[in-house]
């Protein structure tokens, strides 16, 4: 499993700091030393008055073409959603199952919704400023710095795009990233064998801490100061958690279904967190909801992507991301994929994969240059690098079980000119889902 949307270069090993005990007994090596700031006092990197803790009440938010574009067009039809083909009739007498896709379209809803309303109220989405108590601004400081220290280590390309941004969005997208990569390294870094389903327990009451303002540690606070400041919800947070728990779990997946709500807990939520701290361009008319959509997709696509990628070296670790009935459906199965020899039958399977991995990438262009012009560069690179590695696949003649797809140095850097001519495009049309 893998970070994707705000992961262009990466490590295997970053490890994740202290974690209310989630790994003292390991002896795990921290990101920082961060003992200095592990003193519940930290909490008030913002103020409190008569020494008692402020909390802030957050707004609660609870072929495959349908994938790629969940809902309608706009907020407004929300209640028009074709439900009958999104509730699924349960086994259990009077219980109905909900779609992968509708769990999605859900949060992206409300996400959408909570920044809509900002804008309506505020013609713009306003920063708030920081709270400063003296002694506090130079930790928080620390913190942000720290956080693009370790963006700029592990995520080299992407790092330099944020630079384009303005200082309050860099940072706070600093401080995203940093929190995802270490959700992410909690299943999938060296310390995976050690993770239980409490430790992950732990980790989300980390998270509702934070939100509420009492960080437990440096880079915690970093993203305390970043959801007070900008309409960002918990829940495309609580949902990756979610996402780690399944690989703790589950090493197969039956349907796309499956895969699809998998891509977007450990990928997708990514685009949701994002996407209030870019902002949207002020040309731009299309939907709020739609430009979600596209920031879903692209999250999507490059979960769909790393899959592909890693289908030798995942199967090494026991584990299959495909769907179970589309090998099957292909005359293969998990021992085609353990004996990892290229067939006839494997080139044609992957080449369906392929092509459903690059309609959620052309469905993610339709948004990108919806976002605000100092954010689109990182995201158009992002997008154009992982959607090459589709292309490495191919050229390795789909030989995904011994040889590793990647994008070469010299092709990274052709495309950064690229990423950055295509950032300049303003929005000219609203977007439109068929």
């Amino acid at each position: 499993m893998s970070l994707t949307l705000l992961r262009v270069a990466s490590s295997p090993n970053l490890e994740v700091s202290n974690s209310n005990g989630l790994l003292d007994s390991f002896g795990v090596k921290k990101l920082v030393d961060s003992s200095k700031f592990l003193s519940r006092d930290f909490v008030s990197i913002r103020a409190k008055k008569n020494d008692k803790k402020k909390s802030r009440r957050f707004c609660s938010l609870s072929t495959d073409v349908k994938y790629a574009c969940v809902g309608q067009s706009g907020l407004e039809s929300s209640s028009n959603f074709p439900l009958v083909s999104n509730v699924l009739a349960s086994t259990a007498v009077g219980e109905v199952a909900i779609s992968s896709e509708q769990k999605v379209y859900d949060v992206v809803l409300k996400q959408a919704s909570l920044v809509k309303r900002k804008l309506s109220s505020t013609g713009e989405l306003e920063v708030k400023p920081e709270i400063v108590l003296p002694g506090n601004l130079s930790l928080l400081s620390e913190a942000y710095d720290r956080c693009g220290e370790i963006c700029a280590e592990y995520a080299k390309t992407f790092y330099l795009g944020t630079l384009l941004m303005t200082p309050e969005r860099r940072r706070a997208i600093w401080a995203i990233y940093v929190w995802c990569r270490r959700t992410d390294e909690l299943v999938d870094g060296p310390n995976a064998s050690h993770i239980t389903a409490t430790a992950m327990d732990r980790w989300e009451s980390r998270l509702d801490e934070l939100f509420q303002g009492r960080p437990f540690d440096m880079l915690d606070a970093a993203l305390s100061d970043t959801v007070a400041k900008f309409p960002v919800d918990i829940q495309p947070f609580k949902d990756m958690i979610e996402g780690m728990r399944m690989d703790l779990k589950k090493s197969r997946y039956k349907t796309f279904d499956e895969l699809y709500l998998y891509c977007y807990y450990v990928a997708g939520t990514v685009g949701l967190m994002s996407v209030p701290v870019m902002g949207i361009s002020t040309l731009s008319q299309a939907p709020t909801e739609s430009v979600y959509n596209a920031a879903l997709a692209l999250g999507i696509a490059n979960q769909l992507t790393n899959i592909l990628r890693d289908v030798g070296e995942d199967a090494r670790r026991g584990r299959v991301y495909l769907p179970q009935d589309e090998l099957a459906l292909a005359g293969l199965s998990d021992d085609d994929i353990f004996a990892g020899k290229v067939t006839d039958k494997w080139r044609n399977f992957m080449k369906s994969q392929i092509k459903r991995a690059r309609m959620f990438f052309d469905e993610a262009e339709k948004g990108v240059t919806e976002l605000n012009e100092q954010s689109r560069w990182p995201v158009w690179a992002s997008l154009l690098l992982y959607r090459q590695i589709l292309d490495e696949i191919e050229a390795n003649d789909y030989n995904n079980f011994t040889k590793r797809a990647y994008v070469s140095k010299t092709k990274k850097l052709l495309s950064l000119p690229l990423a950055y001519a295509r950032s300049m495009v303003p929005p000219t049309r609203k977007l439109s889902h068929a």
